[in-house]
């Protein structure tokens, strides 16, 4: 009779018991190697997600924004359109009431003018900037007494469009210019800046 057997048995019941206790935690222990590097750190093979935005924070601000930034570019265009407005009146109200008075009476003078008149050679124009001008188109009728008399002048000036129609006119005018004398009047268009106009002196009359 072998009496080693029934300890042998029992033994082998023992570890079977024991190793069904320890199988969790050796799970755990071959779950953590598996985590771990060469270099002796370690890491973790789970991902971590990204939380989502706290979208119930927003408050609008920045559709706001952007409307306040329209509203400034429109204020500010308004206000370059009102200053141009305000220059081009400044220099219109720059020119004088003698010279209107002046213009007036060239207008007059040349009422019955025939032709050209006699005094074209007498008459010259020159561009002046529209930087000067507030934006208006205006040139100097540049007049000079050739004769060799003390002379009044009377000027028409037209103003053409690119197909050569003439769709404004003004008068200017000097007065009892000594000979050899110049005086430099101006003549002012109010149309608008396009289509661009060109200046041309239509009549010259020497008085």
């Amino acid at each position: 009779m072998d009496t080693h057997r029934p300890r042998t048995a029992s033994r082998r019941g023992s570890l079977a018991v024991l190793a069904t206790a320890l199988a969790p935690v050796l799970g755990m222990t071959a779950l953590a190697a598996c985590g771990s590097d060469d270099g002796g750190g370690t890491t973790s093979s789970a991902s971590v997600r990204p939380s989502a935005p706290a979208t119930a924070s927003f408050t609008g601000s920045a559709p706001s924004a952007l409307r306040s930034l329209a509203e400034s570019a429109k204020a500010a265009v308004s206000a370059a359109a009102s200053s141009a407005s305000a220059r081009a009146s400044a220099f219109e109200a720059s020119v004088s009431a003698e010279a209107a008075r002046a213009g007036a009476a060239a207008e007059k003078e040349l009422k019955d003018v025939d032709g050209r008149g006699n005094a074209t050679a007498d008459v010259s124009l020159t561009g002046k900037p529209r930087a000067q001008t507030g934006g208006l188109l205006a040139v100097v009728v540049n007049i000079t007494n050739r004769s060799g008399d003390t002379a009044s002048y009377a000027v028409r000036v037209d103003f053409r469009d690119p197909d050569g129609k003439v769709v404004e006119t003004r008068y200017v005018g000097a007065e009892d210019l000594a000979p050899g004398e110049r005086a430099q009047p101006l003549a002012v268009s109010r149309r608008p800046s396009e289509p661009q106009l060109t200046a041309e002196i239509a009549k010259a009359q020497r008085y």
